[in-house]
């Protein structure tokens, strides 16, 4: 079953998350949000009681694009991924995330102090799990 695959990140995806999608996940195109609503999703305002209003653009953009059965690869500010998950998930969309190994590596610096270097590597994109 070949489907789309509809970005929602705060960046761009890897060549390792670009292969599990069209390999694992049978995506056969890889749609990112319009720049306008990229913005929305990077920037969910902290202070906001509830974050639906927020992010209802991008939500209506994914009922206009997004038929039964495609991906949605959602991370990001944890309440706005939590809705549009589940979401997601009342519409027949398949909602997942990306999983990673994490490597962490220090180096104690000449005046004491620590350096640290983050190394993620892309594991698998996983679904979320709702009870």
């Amino acid at each position: 079953m070949m489907r789309q695959a509809f970005v929602l990140l705060s960046h761009r995806l890897t060549p390792d998350q670009e292969n599990d999608l069209t390999q694992t996940w049978q995506a056969s195109q890889v749609r990112v949000m319009p720049e306008e609503l990229q913005k929305l999703w990077q920037e969910v305002p902290p202070e906001a009681a509830s974050v639906r209003e927020w992010i209802q653009p991008v939500l209506e953009w994914l009922a206009q694009e997004a038929v039964s059965g495609d991906l949605v690869i959602v991370q990001g500010d944890y309440g706005a991924t939590c809705l549009t998950a589940s979401w997601a998930l009342s519409r027949g969309l398949v909602p997942v995330y990306a999983t990673t190994n994490r490597v962490l590596e220090e180096t104690i610096q000449p005046d004491g102090s620590v350096l640290q270097k983050r190394i993620f590597r892309h594991i698998r994109f996983r679904r979320y799990e709702f009870v």
